[in-house]
């Protein structure tokens, strides 16, 4: 395998730094290194491999000499900068919602649908976060019988937001405890020791563009829009790892005993399900993890072909970075890049 010239755009927020740690940690064939991040950041360094790296301004022509960047910088960031990457024949992949339900961009987890990537065009989507797990799990169920329906809600961690969104629930936490009336700046309201069924932004239905990806992506995903699926997600005051409720209506009937079996061989999945002895997937235990963890398997008894599940992934690890470079990977073993 080829080594790559490798830029990060976003290098110095959470989910880039996040990138680098994992392309260090798997050896990705990188022959140099570029971190990119806006004009406030230049000239701040990163460590990689021992080597302190400093970071660049994200521009056009920061692009030339480069093979392969990740974008983890923001949808309008990637709006402006993806393209003249690809220009510049860079393969972009690119984890906001910029270019996701475009339809000559592919929509990609490696372990669901990797032969999308062949057909990029210089550029790949990763698809949200929440998304990720919840489709990983739902493959090994897909192949056995088709999804009629999915219901899911989940409970996002506030490092979805952004390390601002950490630092606000640690000092409101504080804050709440000393008897002090915290001040809400990154959500609308106040985060500590609540749930607040809001992610993004609504729109006329009355849903949100958190909930509405889930839906849209899980489709594309799986390129089969005869699947139904309804969202609702809520943020709640967990530093890191999603966790989601997940309803299932298969055409056929799956047993609880048949899911474990097959969830359990599929890759990327861990089955942690013994709730008798209280071993089920939980955010604190997952953090860290790039395995996504389903727990809580067991039958919807009011409809013929239900199953309920209970699955936690590291939104910051396989919910963005680590599925950003296993994209990576795959498009480097099948020369694609």
């Amino acid at each position: 395998m080829k080594n790559y010239n490798v830029a990060v755009v976003g290098a110095t927020g959470a989910v880039g730094q996040t990138i680098l740690g994992i392309l260090e940690e798997r050896d990705f064939p990188v022959k140099n290194l570029l971190p990119l991040a806006s004009s406030r950041s230049k000239g701040m360094t990163i460590k990689f491999k021992g080597e302190d790296i400093e970071v660049g301004e994200a521009k056009p022509e920061a692009f030339e000499g480069i093979d392969l960047a990740f974008f983890s910088a923001g949808t309008g960031v990637s709006r402006k900068l993806a393209p003249e990457a690809v220009k510049r024949s860079v393969l972009v992949v690119d984890n906001s919602n910029a270019f996701r339900m475009e339809p000559d961009v592919p929509l990609v987890v490696p372990e669901v649908n990797p032969e999308a990537i062949a057909r990029h065009k210089g550029l790949i989507a990763n698809p949200n976060c929440s998304t990720i797990q919840m489709v990983l799990a739902l493959k090994p169920i897909y192949d056995e019988s088709k999804i009629k329906r999915v219901v899911v809600s989940t409970y996002q961690a506030v490092s979805g937001t952004g390390v601002e969104a950490i630092e606000e629930l640690k000092l409101q936490s504080q804050e709440i405890i000393k008897g002090i009336e915290p001040e809400a700046k990154v959500y609308p309201h106040t985060i500590a020791f609540n749930a607040l069924p809001h992610i993004d932004v609504f729109d006329e239905t009355g849903y949100t563009l958190e909930e509405w990806k889930m839906v849209r992506e899980t489709k594309k995903i799986f390129e089969d829009d005869s699947i139904e699926v309804t969202a609702t997600t809520v943020r709640i005051p967990v530093i890191n790892s999603h966790s989601e409720s997940v309803n299932i209506e298969t055409i056929d009937k799956i047993t609880p005993e048949r899911a474990r079996e097959i969830l359990s061989k599929a890759p990327g999945i861990k089955v942690y399900d013994d709730p008798k002895n209280n071993i089920y997937p939980l955010a604190r235990d997952v953090s860290g993890a790039d395995e996504v963890y389903v727990g809580r398997i067991r039958e919807d008894f009011t409809i013929p072909c239900g199953l309920n599940m209970w699955i936690v992934g590291d939104n910051l690890r396989k919910g963005a970075a680590l599925n950003a470079i296993q994209i990576a990977e795959y498009a480097a073993e099948h020369d694609l890049i």
